[in-house]
């Protein structure tokens, strides 16, 4: 198993930063990739960015390119979500998760998932 716990979420004004922060514990040998992804109120689950724990690399949608970076510390057993120049629709709940598998794109494909995390941007 694999926990994972997620920090760093708040308020902030549009055009503000946040930095997100996603620790994992347990059997973190296991994981091939971690992921953030964002569950705004009426709207599905959508992926943010992902990043492989053993490479580095990364993938991000579109509407998050140029602003948001993700990054880890294998070290730490963390993984990190800047998030610059905030827009009032990146609000949402932001979770981490892993997966043991090849890297993906689809939420239901991974294995573990953080208790989430808020970031309201205000106007």
């Amino acid at each position: 198993q694999v926990q994972l716990v997620e920090s760093g979420g708040g308020l902030v004004q549009a055009g503000g930063s946040l930095r997100l922060s996603c620790a994992a514990s347990g059997r973190t040998f296991s994981i091939n990739t971690m992921g953030w992804f964002r569950h705004a109120p009426g709207k599905a689950r959508d992926l943010v960015a992902t990043i492989s724990w053993s490479t580095g690399s990364t993938y991000y949608v579109d509407s998050v390119k140029g602003r948001f970076t993700i990054s880890r510390d294998n070290a730490k057993n963390t993984v990190y979500l800047q998030m610059n120049s905030l827009k009032p629709e990146d609000t949402a709940v932001y979770y981490c998760a892993a997966t043991r598998g090849a890297t993906t794109t689809w939420a239901y494909e991974y294995d573990y998932w953080g208790q989430g995390t808020q970031v309201t941007v205000s106007s």
